[in-house]
């Protein structure tokens, strides 16, 4: 893998910091930490990730979009080159009209930086032994756990490097990684394998988040209830290349894989592949040994073609809705006017089933009401807060992760509630307008599965954009009414109603209101 890293010898100068980020003049390339009051925020390099200016070999590098929210006080600014730790600007400087001290903190007050694809994340660095023991605790449990499922694990990508290189996890990454290479050569074997492995870690109580058909997250609670992932990377050798999901796909022998050797991870032996020089080399290039808090993954095109046709294509839009859940506070108080429209419609004893349900606001008030439900959605954090409220309240609510990009996972979760007799409720707010036809067409699947004993389909969708904020708030794209009746037709639904409503344009004048269709379907 070809990489172009920073020159040794850089010499910086003529920095400034202002609102639009920060400026600084070197002939060569450098990795620069910004600190704030001593503690590093963001790491980059300053030519690949700045523009050029006017003025010669100087260069502006802009804020981070992710950052900008917080770049309102006063903060003790630093700026340090990486490799030698000499700091070329240290300031006081005050950001708009903030008077208190910056503060990069979460919800909680626990401390957050950028890592290197741009996220706010609580890194290795803020973390203390009691807050990772049981992180690593989750690697030797989960690697146990795949070698009773025939799968010989190892250390990889970022925690590789870091327990080879310094002994450690690495200051500045947030999550840790395991890799195996599979004993199959074809890539659809390789993945029935992966989800034999997720079954097997599911049976032993992880939470299991799918990134594509060969990686998995293992969700592990921290000692202060932080949630930090554990990342499952399968690969397999064919044609004497090894492709190890993520970023590589490169020439290899099976043997500088196996068998696997040790290495010592914050003082604890775990595997690790035969050859640790050339498996980093192969993921970071010749200088894995010179660290680089702002590295970005240098894969060839053809690599990201194989992959993305063999394994991609199942978690779509997925870190988008990773950021809104995020930033939303979660169940809202009132439920949705579809949630009351179809209530006010249906028998209460009927049992209610949410495709999309996002913050679990609707499945919450049906259950309050004494109606079972269930929400169904790809994210889980989404409805985390509204599940613990169910829980806490002791109602009859359910939530269940299924991703409609996954036939397996629509299929599986389809069957699950088709086992339970007797006719339902479905809803589908705003999801017709927020997902592709593809998986549109696995809800409508999925919905007639659990409507086989009877039941009504409540779809709501925007037919209208307007000049409000709905389609925004909801991340939707305009549908026509024709469209999606044809999609529920398709698959042997009748439509029994259609209406377009228009919302309210709120006070002013002039204003074109957005408008939505509901709909209602049936199997018979």
């Amino acid at each position: 893998m070809r990489r172009l890293f920073p020159r040794p010898g850089a010499q910086v100068s003529s920095v400034s910091v202002d609102a639009e980020g920060i400026t600084a003049r070197s002939r060569r390339e450098v990795v620069l930490d910004v600190s704030f009051d001593g503690r590093r925020i963001h790491s980059f390099w300053l030519h690949r990730d700045g523009r050029r200016t006017s003025v010669p070999h100087t260069w502006l590098v802009p804020w981070p979009q992710s950052l900008q929210r917080f770049l309102s006080g006063t903060t003790r600014l630093s700026l340090t080159v990486h490799e030698t730790q000499q700091v070329v600007f240290e300031e006081e400087v005050t950001f708009r009209d903030g008077t208190d001290r910056i503060a990069v903190v979460n919800a909680a007050g626990q401390p957050l930086s950028l890592d290197k694809s741009l996220r706010l994340v609580q890194t290795f660095d803020t973390r203390s032994e009691q807050h990772v023991r049981p992180l690593l605790d989750a690697i030797d449990h989960v690697l146990t756990g795949l070698d009773r499922a025939g799968i010989q694990a190892f250390l990889a990508y970022g925690t590789l490097l870091g327990a080879v290189r310094d002994g450690g996890l690495i200051g500045h990454d947030s999550d840790a990684d395991l890799g195996y290479v599979s004993k199959h050569e074809h890539p659809v074997d390789a993945i029935r394998e992966s989800f034999h492995v997720q079954r097997a870690l599911v049976e032993m109580g992880y939470r299991i988040t799918r990134y594509s058909a060969l990686a998995f997250k293992v969700d592990v609670v921290e000692s202060d209830g932080v949630v930090r992932g554990l990342d499952v990377f399968g690969g397999f050798m064919r044609d004497g290349y090894l492709h190890l999901m993520g970023e590589i796909r490169t020439p290899f022998k099976r043997e500088w894989v196996t068998p696997l050797g040790t290495a010592s991870l914050e003082g604890r032996a775990f595997p690790v592949p035969a050859d640790t020089d050339r498996f980093l080399a192969a993921t970071y290039g010749k200088s894995w040994r010179v660290p680089d808090p702002a590295f970005h993954f240098a894969t060839p095109r053809s690599t990201h073609r194989r992959f993305d046709g063999w394994f991609r294509g199942i978690r779509v839009r997925r870190p988008l809705w990773d950021r809104v859940y995020a930033r939303r506070p979660g169940p809202a108080a009132e439920p949705s006017e579809l949630a009351r429209w179809a209530a006010s419609r249906e028998d209460p004893a009927t049992p209610v089933v949410d495709l999309g349900c996002g913050t679990g606001t609707d499945v919450l008030w049906f259950a309050r009401q004494g109606t079972p439900a269930t929400g169904l959605d790809f994210v889980r954090k989404g409805f985390e807060r509204a599940e613990a409220e169910a829980t806490a309240e002791g109602v009859d609510a359910r939530f269940l992760v299924c991703n409609l990009l996954e036939l397996r996972s629509v299929l599986g979760t389809g069957a699950l509630l088709a086992a339970d007799r007797g006719p339902r409720v479905v809803l589908a707010r705003h999801l017709a307008d927020g997902v592709s036809r593809r998986a549109r067409l696995n809800a409508w699947r999925l919905a007639r599965m659990v409507l086989h004993d009877g039941g009504r389909l409540y779809v709501e969708f925007l037919v209208q954009r307007g000049d409000g904020d709905l389609a925004k708030r909801q991340k939707a794209q305009v549908r026509t009414s024709r469209m999606i009746a044809r999609e529920l037709r398709s698959l042997g639904a009748t439509i029994v109603e259609r209406d377009v409503v228009r919302l309210p344009s709120g006070d002013r004048t002039g204003r074109s209101p957005a408008k939505i269709c509901r709909m209602v379907a049936t199997w018979e």
